[in-house]
């Protein structure tokens, strides 16, 4: 499904402080793999999600998602792959402060065209997923941290993306509640067969995950499958 060949990302290129963040990054992921990216600040793992997220571009070398290469398409067409493939999970959750929860969960399918009833019942399923059937009508100052994180979870899940990219969704809380959402992405990744990238610089939530891709300046210095992890899913 994912296919990274030779990547590399510069700023500022052809300027005195141009600066490498990804270099000659090779990465295939199939449909349905959890996997984790792990590594240290500056190490160049939100860059890459980035890129796999068609949030931003390579300086060269090739990115192709389910046999389309989309290095060769337009601004117009790379946000609608975003829209169709590609669901965002955040640290700080992106929730919409003046709306409820159910709402935030519906707006993804009302920018895509769905009715009023479509969207009403396909978000309350998604927050009922996510343990947040009893929080539907809660505006998101009325929710903790875990329960805002559980939101976001259910809008990217909203337009039924084959992909979820998570970038550090544990990070803003604590131990406990962390868990708790962790709990969610190997329940969507083992009953929805969802592919799920989690970017995060805790090793102890990339043991949580089948595959494990370890990045250092730029560079993938480890890339194996979680021992751990076999025979977890069914």
């Amino acid at each position: 499904m994912i296919e990274i060949s030779n990547v590399i990302k510069k700023y500022y290129v052809g300027m005195p402080n141009e600066l490498t963040v990804l270099k000659d990054i090779c990465l295939s992921i199939p449909e349905g793999q959890f996997v984790s990216v792990v590594g240290a600040s500056g190490s160049g793992k939100s860059t890459l999600m980035n890129i796999i997220g068609a949030l931003d571009r390579p300086t060269s070398g090739t990115y192709v998602l389910d046999g389309v290469p989309l290095q060769e398409m337009t601004e117009n067409q790379l946000s609608e792959i975003r829209n169709k493939k590609i669901g965002f999970v955040f640290q700080t959750f992106n929730l919409i402060p003046r709306t409820t929860a159910l709402n935030n969960v519906e707006l993804p399918l009302f920018y895509m065209g769905a009715g009023k009833g479509e969207r009403r019942k396909k978000a309350e399923r998604l927050l009922e997923l996510v343990g947040m059937g009893d929080r539907m009508t809660h505006m998101p100052n009325e929710l903790s941290g875990g329960q805002k994180q559980r939101v976001a979870i259910a809008r990217a899940l909203a337009n039924d993306p084959a992909i979820i990219l998570a970038d550090e969704p544990t990070g803003a809380l604590d131990t406990q509640t962390g868990k708790l959402v962790m709990d969610i992405f190997l329940q969507i990744n083992r009953e929805e067969r969802k592919t799920i990238v989690l970017i995060t610089h805790n090793p102890e939530l990339a043991e949580q995950t089948e595959r494990i891709v370890t990045l250092s300046d730029g560079n993938i210095v480890s890339d194996h499958m979680n021992k751990k992890m076999e025979g977890a899913r069914v």
